[in-house]
């Protein structure tokens, strides 16, 4: 990096205007530069992040094809981010001081990046110094609607929604209906697609109506149907989902689309907007209509198009097909579907998640890891992808592994329960009860009545020698999800030591009625044995030493608890 960097504080301007990342793309464009080989390693989030390190890139709007990713991918791409300059910052041989000016005016991708930054670094050569002052703000925004709408395009493929947003309203601000039509609309639908991604579908189902109250347009009008369809199908919070009103909204769309006098377009408007219908179908219990569109549509758009045109439109369809096939319960087919896919649309993240469930159902766990790590490479730091590897890394007796992913997925998104739940009980199996509680109290601060979390935490304080607030924990977890088991049974350990037997008996028997797994029957059997009911405890250890799977410590343990119990009744 240049000499200001190691020497006195370098000063990147963070303003919102200047776009997505403003200053910190250049630092960490600096950053690559300094060492390449630790950029090489976060390739995908540095192409993100900073576009203009490659000098062959193209506007993401122009590329094929073009990808709408979910708003939390800046999550993941900040970690990324964080990840590289952490390791950076491990290379220096003096302090440096990195100051952002503009902070409080930054777009939400700058905020995000730094936050993630701040809490990486912590202590390190690396020092951030945030301003929220700076030199003068940049000038108003005179791009023509031309360049606005660029500027639109690029920032909804990239999924800077936040700031497509701010440019559709200024694109809104600077054009009428009445004047520039085109325009007007493409910034309209622009702004709904930010808002949809931004979880604010409401708003955007408000820029439709707009638009059919300014305009009866009829492709203005067909692309306005199918959004409003795809917004009360999936967009909207579940308990405002309408299926029958998409469904409606669809089939107004599919009646425009047959009126298009472009035979090619007709066709692809077409096939696409019946993919919406087989969604319905499939989510509505008919997977052998949704299966019969989605063919068809396959047919007819193979048919049409040349060799090797539109893979990704293909791919796209065929992943619909799978998640049928998969509805219709024929993984078999799922999985030839998904291979093809894959072949067709080889950088697509979601699709290797997909894959990587299946091959994890089937038992192939080595195939599973190495999709999910693809899924990681290329979305790139899915949580999802590092929270099921994971569990896999776990069920492999992988136990660093798996809590080097889990804490990698809480670094990413903190309000992550699974994860959370999981490198919690993690702690607890490997007797770190310190790192267990810390564990349990950050998820309750998030998440206060969840059951598994309260459940382990009771656990933990039990194992400290303070059964009361256990059981009042534990009590609180059941009252929450009466059919956990774990609570039952801890709840019983915790009475079991304060001399309750028989309430410890009580819920054991509610857990034993639950579950059929033999460590509830070993409790139970313990907890007879205290009351001198010998024979009702040897049923419960011959119960439990017969179930499958066993592992050996438990059924050492078994085996002198019933020899125990045949001794007692022989004496």
């Amino acid at each position: 990096m240049g000499p200001a960097v190691t020497g006195g504080p370098e000063r990147y301007d963070c303003h919102r205007d200047h776009g997505p990342y403003a200053g910190v793309s250049v630092f960490l464009g600096r950053v690559a530069a300094d060492r390449p080989r630790l950029a090489a390693r976060h390739a995908v989030e540095l192409r993100a992040i900073a576009p203009r390190l490659d000098p062959a890139a193209r506007p993401a709007a122009e590329e094929e094809p073009i990808r709408f990713h979910p708003a939390r991918r800046t999550a993941c791409l900040a970690y990324g981010a964080a990840e590289l300059v952490a390791a950076w910052a491990g290379t220096l041989r003096r302090p440096v001081t990195v100051r952002f000016d503009h902070v409080a005016s930054a777009d939400e991708t700058t905020t995000e990046l730094l936050d993630a930054l701040a809490r990486r670094l912590g202590p390190s050569p690396v020092r951030l110094d945030l301003r929220d002052e700076g030199a003068p703000d940049p000038a108003p925004d005179g791009r023509t609607p031309q360049a606005l709408r660029r500027a639109l395009g690029d920032s909804l493929a990239r999924g800077y929604y936040h700031h497509a947003a701010r440019v559709a309203r200024r694109g809104r601000a600077t054009v009428t209906p009445d004047g520039d039509l085109r325009h007007w609309w493409a910034f309209t639908t622009g702004l709904a697609t930010a808002l949809a991604a931004l979880n604010r579908a409401a708003e955007a189902l408000d820029l439709y109506d707009e638009a059919r109250a300014v305009t009866d347009d009829p492709k203005i009008t067909m692309s306005a149907a199918y959004a409003t369809a795809m917004l009360h199908a999936r967009h909207l919070p579940a308990a405002e989902q309408d299926p029958a009103l998409a469904r409606q909204w669809l089939e107004r769309a599919l009646y425009l689309a047959a009126e298009l006098a472009d035979p090619r377009q007709r066709l692809l408007s077409t096939v696409f907007y019946e993919q919406g219908l087989a969604l319905l179908d499939s989510r509505a219990g008919r997977p052998d209509r949704a299966l019969r569109l989605v063919d068809d549509g396959l047919a007819r758009l193979t048919a049409a198009l040349g060799p090797g045109e539109r893979p990704q439109d293909l791919a796209r369809l065929r992943h619909n097909r799978a998640q049928v096939h998969l509805a219709l319960g024929d993984p078999a087919r799922a999985l030839a579907d998904l291979d093809t896919v894959i072949a067709h649309d080889p950088d697509n993240c979601e699709y290797y998640v997909d894959r990587a469930a299946l091959y994890r159902a089937a038992g192939r766990t080595r195939a599973a890891i190495g999709d999910y790590d693809a899924a990681i490479r290329l979305g790139p730091h899915l949580p999802e992808a590092y929270y099921n590897r994971a569990v896999l890394h776990q069920e492999r007796g992988r136990p660093e592994r798996a809590r080097a992913d889990l804490e990698r997925v809480l670094a990413i998104e903190p309000g992550h329960l699974d994860a959370r739940i999981a490198l919690v009980n993690l702690h607890v199996e490997r007797g770190e009860l310190d790192a267990a509680e810390a564990g349990a109290r950050a998820g309750l601060a998030g998440a206060p009545h969840e059951p598994a979390l309260l459940c382990t935490l009771g656990l933990v304080l039990a194992e400290r020698g303070r059964p009361a607030e256990a059981d009042e924990l534990l009590t609180r977890a059941l009252s929450g999800d009466p059919g956990l088991v774990e609570a039952w049974t801890n709840r019983a350990a915790a009475r079991f030591e304060r001399g309750d037997v028989a309430a410890a008996l009580a819920d054991l028997n509610r857990a034993v009625a639950l579950s059929e797994a033999p460590v509830p029957r070993y409790n139970r059997g313990t907890a007879l044995t205290r009351l001198g009911r010998w024979d009702e405890a040897a049923r419960d250890f011959a119960h439990a030493l017969a179930q499958p799977g066993l592992d050996r410590a438990l059924r050492r343990d078994l085996r002198a608890e019933l020899a125990r119990c045949r001794r007692a009744l022989a004496g």
